[in-house]
C-alpha cells in the first residue's frame, strides 16, 4: 500500500480526539495531525480543496486545511510549522496560482501525492474582466484596449481565473480527478472513494440543474461584484458579471471604474451590489449608497465562518442562488 501508517495507541487517539486533532476542520497551523495518522493523510490548500477531500475521503481520510476559517487565502502566508507538516502527509490537494505560498511550499516539498485541481478542468482567462464590456463608446473602447494589452503583458502568466469551484460542473469534473488520485495512491480504499465522488458529483449536477432554472429567465444578466470570482458562474448561466475589483479582492478600483459602474447600473437595471464574507465591503456600500442600489452577499466560498449564509459548499451555494435571483428578477 502506498499509504503511509503509523500505528498510534487507543490512550493517543483518545487525547488526539479530545483536543480536537483529529477532527476534518482542524486546521494545520493548529493540529499535529497533519500526518502520519492511521488514515490517508490529506493537506489541503483552502476550503473547496478541503471540501473535496472531504467529500470524497469519508472516513478514510484525515483532513487538514492550510487556510485557517476567516483567513482570505489569496494573502496566505505559510508558516515554518506548516511547511514541515505538509512533508509528512501523504497527499496535498491545492489549486495552482491562487496561493502563490502554497504553490512555492508544495514545490520543494518530497509529499509523494501532490493534486493540483488546475489540471483537472480546463482554466480559462477571463481577461481584463473588471472592464470587459461593449456599450459603444469607440474612444474609450480603444483607451480601454490599449490599457487591456498593457496589462496583460505585464501579468500573462496569472491570467487564467482559478475559481473553477464556482462552477458546478468545473467542480465536478475536479472532484472525479481528485478521486482518481486518492484511488492510485490509496488503492485499498479506492472503490470507497470511487463510490464517494459519484455521489458528490450527482450533488453537483442536481446543483447546476437548480442554477441554470432558477436563472433561465431574469429581468437582467448583469450583477456587480466586489471581486472578479464568478466569471466561471457567470459563463456557465448566460450572465454578465462586472467587478468593482479584478481577481484580486484587495485591489482598489479607480473613480472612473466607479463612475463607469454607476453608468451601467442605470443602462442594465441592475439592482443590488454584492459584497462577500472575507474582504471588506466598504467599496462595495459605497458604490451601493452612492447609485440608489441595494446590497447583498455573494459568496465565493474562499472559506466559511460564522458569517456564512450556509454551513458547507452547497448551502452557502443555495443562498448565492436565491440571493441572484432575488437580484436578477428571476421569474
Amino acid at each position: 500500500m502506498n499509504v503511509r501508517r503509523r500505528h498510534i495507541s487507543g490512550i493517543a487517539v483518545t487525547a488526539a480526539a479530545a483536543l480536537g486533532l483529529g477532527t476534518l476542520s482542524a486546521c494545520s497551523s493548529d493540529s499535529a495531525a497533519a500526518g502520519n495518522t492511521d488514515k490517508f493523510d490529506v493537506v489541503a490548500s483552502f476550503y473547496p480543496m478541503q471540501f473535496l477531500a472531504e467529500q470524497i475521503g469519508g472516513d478514510h481520510v484525515n483532513v487538514t486545511t492550510l487556510t485557517e476559517p476567516g483567513q482570505e487565502p489569496h494573502d496566505l502566508e505559510l508558516s515554518a510549522k506548516q511547511t514541515a507538516q505538509m512533508g509528512e502527509a501523504d497527499a496535498v490537494l491545492y489549486l495552482k496560482a491562487l496561493q502563490p505560498a502554497v504553490d512555492e511550499a508544495i514545490a520543494q516539498s518530497d509529499v509523494k501525492t501532490k493534486i493540483d485541481a488546475a489540471t483537472l478542468t480546463k482554466l480559462e482567462d477571463h481577461g481584463n474582466v473588471e472592464h470587459d464590456h461593449s456599450h459603444g463608446h469607440e474612444g474609450e473602447e480603444h483607451a480601454a484596449e490599449e490599457h487591456s494589452e498593457e496589462a496583460h503583458s505585464e501579468e500573462e502568466e496569472h491570467a487564467r481565473d482559478p475559481h473553477i469551484w464556482l462552477d458546478p460542473v468545473k467542480y465536478a469534473e475536479v472532484a472525479e480527478g481528485v478521486a482518481k488520485a486518492f484511488e492510485k495512491a490509496d488503492p485499498d480504499n479506492a472503490a470507497d472513494y470511487r463510490k464517494n465522488a459519484e455521489t458528490l458529483t450527482k450533488k453537483l449536477a442536481d446543483l447546476n440543474t437548480s442554477f441554470k432554472d432558477g436563472l433561465a429567465n431574469t429581468d437582467t444578466k448583469v450583477f456587480f461584484t466586489n471581486h472578479a470570482a464568478f466569471g466561471y458562474l457567470a459563463e456557465r448561466y448566460g450572465l454578465t458579471q462586472e467587478a468593482i475589483n479584478g481577481l484580486d479582492p484587495e485591489s482598489e478600483p479607480s473613480p472612473a471604474r466607479i463612475k463607469e459602474l454607476q453608468d451601467e447600473a442605470k443602462a442594465d437595471g441592475v439592482t443590488t451590489v454584492f459584497y462577500e464574507t472575507l474582504v471588506s465591503g466598504e467599496t462595495a456600500k459605497t458604490l451601493a449608497k452612492d447609485a440608489g442600489l441595494k446590497t447583498d452577499v455573494l459568496d465565493p466560498l474562499e472559506g466559511i465562518t460564522d458569517k456564512s449564509k450556509g454551513d458547507d459548499y452547497f448551502e452557502v451555494m443555495q443562498s448565492n442562488l436565491k440571493a441572484l435571483e432575488a437580484a436578477l428578477g428571476a421569474k
